[in-house]
């Protein structure tokens, strides 16, 4: 494996880079794919170990209807009259939604972790209201879609996805009803046959659970929602892929997946993690009086907390705590280590190419976007259709790409908060960037905990790409030293975190049962 902190620290003391040209510099939600047929079906994958389930049986559906019953042919006849004449909206439909729809869920969560990163500015009086999610309607709107808010969406969405489909792959072997296209060959189904028993139907639990968890993320968005899932659910039909009651027991797993998942982010410790200014304080003095140092906002006018001091608490996915994974204590200010990281912040500052400017643009992910893990998620579903994954597969990617992220990003916000240590702009008189300074601690970047996370994960679910995606880690790294935001040191010890962390996520992974 590529020591991609040496790399970083050869980025800093060469002042050169390595800007991944070949890389889409422009990341639209909305890519143009079709339905495919999937490199392999993973027929034991109901064998597999879920993540909130206790069995892939926990949740319990009817036995489906026999072929030959009068009760399942009266299904494939409204399958085939319903497919047989199809409006050039619904044909849109069937076509969008594909035989991987998760692909196009993800897509609609990062949509929506972009409309909502936003955040609050002040009131005319300099005082700042919060985003109150007892009344999301009400100005400014909940939520504010800050990178912990992204990752912890993303992390409930794509694991109740994988658990689901878990069960469904369960259900689909051991009832074994072929698909309307099979069961009936006067049926043509719209997407390629991959030979997947139709019941129950994964896009249906697909549909159900993430209908379900986004609503919850994004309230003011369910009702958009509910059209969308009614909508998929409906293509499926339309398609040809499944019958009425494929479709009833896979939105019925669903449901009851996100149900589970949304128990468990209902006591998780999200809703303390933007915690009232005393509690901020105590953890600025605590920092003081450890370190003698402390990070201060500096914006004009300056907001009285920090962004989530307490995400740091909240409740992780695989790493046993955050103590294990907090990195050490950084330099302190007037070390040679600390003069080292400000010399080269003012050589960059002072001598700004255009690629590396690019590089901290490509990287900034801030306000407006679908965050840096929405970046990596980005990357999970370019892969994911590259190598042909089937729906079991390609949520797989998702739930441990982003239990890995939100492990790490936690791990980043327990130091940030732990150690608050300052920005360059605090500690270099006359210091400008080239990017916003974020309103919490330096100290470890959390572009570099997240991107490490990431490639370690994409890396093992994609060995072939291993080089590429650590090479996008250490861009990321670098990036934000590059933008002034960063010391040398948050980015290298960051990367170093984001691998350490990752590898409890994929102890986890190559334990499951899938490979």
């Amino acid at each position: 494996m590529k020591n991609i902190v040496s790399k970083i620290f050869a980025f800093s003391l060469l002042v050169i880079s390595v800007f991944l040209s070949s890389c889409e510099k422009d990341l639209p939600t909305q890519a143009n794919y079709l339905a495919y047929t999937y490199s392999k079906i993973d027929e034991n994958g109901g064998s597999w170990t879920p993540v909130l389930l206790s069995s892939a049986d926990q949740i319990a559906i009817p036995v489906p209807e026999a072929v030959g019953s009068s009760a399942f042919q009266e299904e494939l006849a409204f399958v085939k009259s319903e497919s047989s004449s199809l409006s050039g909206e619904q044909l849109d439909a069937v076509e969008y939604w594909t035989n991987n729809p998760a692909l196009r869920w993800n897509e609609i969560a990062l949509e929506l972790i972009a409309k909502y990163n936003l955040i609050p500015g002040p009131n005319a009086d300099d005082t700042y209201t919060l985003p109150n999610p007892a009344n999301p309607g009400e100005v400014p709107y909940f939520p504010f879609a800050h990178p912990p808010y992204a990752v912890r969406a993303l992390s409930y969405l794509s694991v109740a996805q994988f658990d689901g489909l878990i069960s469904a792959w369960h259900y689909k072997y051991l009832y074994n009803r072929p698909s309307p296209g099979l069961a009936d060959n006067s049926i043509t189904a719209a997407y390629v046959e991959n030979n997947i028993p139709s019941y129950p139907s994964d896009g249906a639990v697909i549909a159900a659970v993430s209908r379900d968890i986004l609503s919850v993320m994004f309230p003011l968005e369910k009702d958009y929602l509910a059209e969308r899932a009614e909508e998929h659910m409906s293509s499926l039909i339309w398609a040809g892929a499944n019958v009425e009651s494929d479709i009833s027991a896979g939105a019925f797993i669903g449901e009851e997946v996100a149900k589970i998942a949304l128990a468990r982010a209902s006591t998780d410790g999200m809703s303390k993690a933007q915690c009232p200014k005393p509690i901020s304080d105590s953890l600025q003095a605590a920092a003081f009086d450890r370190f003698g140092w402390k990070w201060e906002n500096i914006e004009i006018p300056a907001r009285p907390v920090g962004l989530t001091p307490l995400f740091g608490q909240v409740k992780l996915w695989n790493v046993p705590n955050v103590e294990v994974v907090r990195p050490p204590v950084p330099p302190a200010p007037g070390s040679a280590e600390f003069e080292e990281s400000v010399v080269a912040l003012k050589n960059y500052a002072d001598n700004m190419t255009e690629e590396w400017r690019a590089i901290a643009n490509y990287w900034q992910d801030g306000l407006g976007t679908y965050t840096p893990p929405g970046h990596w998620n980005r990357y999970a579903k370019e892969y994911a259709i590259k190598y042909k994954l089937n729906p079991l597969r390609t949520v797989r990617v998702f739930a441990y790409l982003n239990m890995a992220m939100m492990d790490g990003g936690i791990s980043c916000w327990d130091a940030k908060y732990y150690y608050h240590y300052p920005r360059p702009i605090n500690l270099i008189p006359g210091y400008k960037t080239i990017a916003g300074t974020p309103n919490f601690p330096s100290y470890t970047s959390g572009h570099s905990v997240f991107s490490a996370a990431g490639a370690e994960v994409m890396t093992y679910m994609f060995p072939e790409e291993g080089s590429l995606f650590r090479d996008y880690a250490v861009e990321a790294a670098i990036s934000r030293v590059y933008g002034g935001i960063h010391w040398i040191f948050d980015a290298e010890v960051g990367t170093t975190q984001g691998i350490e962390v990752a590898s409890y996520t994929l102890d986890v992974a190559k334990a499951d049962g899938a490979d």
